[in-house]
């Protein structure tokens, strides 16, 4: 699979400088982090997930969570589970490309009951989502997530999920991260990358966002990111990635404030009625989060509707100024360090403290590729729209 693979391939010749890599579930873990995009959600309980999943994979979703926690019933779980076992076995007959697969359980339990009912069709898991993790809850999903692996020969990834109270409360804050520490580097191998529970963390203070807010507007929630990042996303090979979190909304809400999104960048790509759709489904408050998340070290983001994955993906294509930087900090012959001038000629390049920034731009643009030098968001999203 490819980020923009269900674009036509004259089409992404256009776009793209240069083209977004091909991997898949055995691609290696740096990859697979940077590449996860927009990861989205499903309730397990949906009677035609295997229909659901080819048809997202068409519109170029590339990872998916089939959800056995919070999205569904507490009656429901073991239909859901037994729902999960048959739409495996419907996509292994079917053969064909899907997204990297994730399911998220509730108990560690789940964990190897379920690898041990999907049989040979567990070839299509990459791995669980695990919820309000915490050292004293993630140790024993961790173990029965190596015992799975073992059990069943297949590499399987954790996607913890970040989202208790503990983490949120100031008084428990800094020993609830030194704790998640210790356990994602005891298992460092195996954890893919690191989410956010930013619905869990506004509960727990009886917030919610409106969708003129992003999270980082809420204070409460902005501090715990910050938190997080300083201590789980840092670049020097201690960190971890960490994606972004949900957004809510996905249908016109009444509005108190202006639109968020500047006029000019449609007019030029002549996208005026995409500018109207995008406002009109609150997604002008997404756009600016995905903006918000890239600037504090998020990377990917966590989507409980269709909608939401074309802007995030478009959003995570590197500009080929961006691309232009990365490449001249990492020039060999710059080991030793110095400044510059950038290619572009409207900033300073100093290489050893933009070398990480770099290195990560690099990565990104391996993944979800770099774009030509006269395209940009607008005319992505509305190529990936048109599809």
């Amino acid at each position: 699979m490819r980020h923009f693979g269900h674009i036509a391939p004259v089409v992404r010749e256009r776009l793209f400088f240069q083209e977004p890599c091909a991997f898949g579930p055995d691609s290696p873990a740096q990859v697979l982090s940077a590449a996860l995009g927009a990861t989205l959600y499903s309730p397990a309980t949906r009677p035609r997930l295997a229909d659901d999943i080819v048809k997202q994979a068409g519109r170029g979703v590339v990872s998916m969570v089939l959800c056995l926690e919070d999205s569904i019933d507490d009656s429901e779980v073991a239909g859901a589970e037994e729902n999960l076992v048959r739409q495996f076995a419907d996509l292994d007959a079917r053969g064909g490309e899907v997204p990297l697969l994730f399911i998220r359980v509730r108990e560690p339990g789940q964990i190897g009951d379920l690898v041990h009912r999907l049989g040979t069709t567990v070839r299509m898991l990459s791995g669980f989502v695990l919820p309000k993790f915490t050292e004293g809850r993630g140790v024993p999903f961790m173990e029965a997530l190596a015992e799975a692996e073992k059990a069943s020969g297949r590499r399987l990834f954790a996607m913890p999920v970040l989202e208790s109270p503990e983490l949120l409360h100031l008084e428990t804050r800094r020993e609830t991260l030194r704790g998640i520490a210790r356990t994602v580097d005891t298992y460092r191998d195996r954890v893919l990358a690191l989410r956010l529970g930013v619905t869990d963390f506004c509960s727990a203070y009886g917030l919610r966002r409106a969708p003129d807010m992003t999270a980082y507007d809420v204070q409460l929630v902005g501090g715990v990111i910050a938190d997080v990042v300083n201590v789980l996303g840092r670049a020097d090979g201690s960190g971890f990635t960490i994606t972004g979190p949900v957004w809510e909304y996905f249908r016109l809400q009444e509005r108190m404030f202006k639109p968020q999104l500047r006029q000019s960048p449609f007019l030029e790509g002549r996208a005026e009625e995409l500018r109207t759709t995008l406002i009109e489904h609150d997604l002008d408050g997404l756009l600016r989060e995905i903006g918000l998340d890239r600037a504090n070290g998020l990377l990917g983001k966590t989507c409980i509707h269709p909608s939401h994955v074309a802007p995030v993906h478009a959003l995570s294509v590197v500009s080929h100024e961006e691309f232009s930087d990365a490449e001249d900090i990492l020039r060999p012959e710059r080991g030793g360090g110095g400044v510059m001038r950038s290619a572009y000629t409207n900033k300073m390049n100093e290489v050893k403290p933009h070398r990480a920034w770099a290195e990560r731009t690099l990565l990104r643009a391996e993944v979800f590729g770099v774009a030509g030098p006269d395209i940009g968001f607008v005319d992505l999203l509305s190529a990936s729209v048109a599809e």
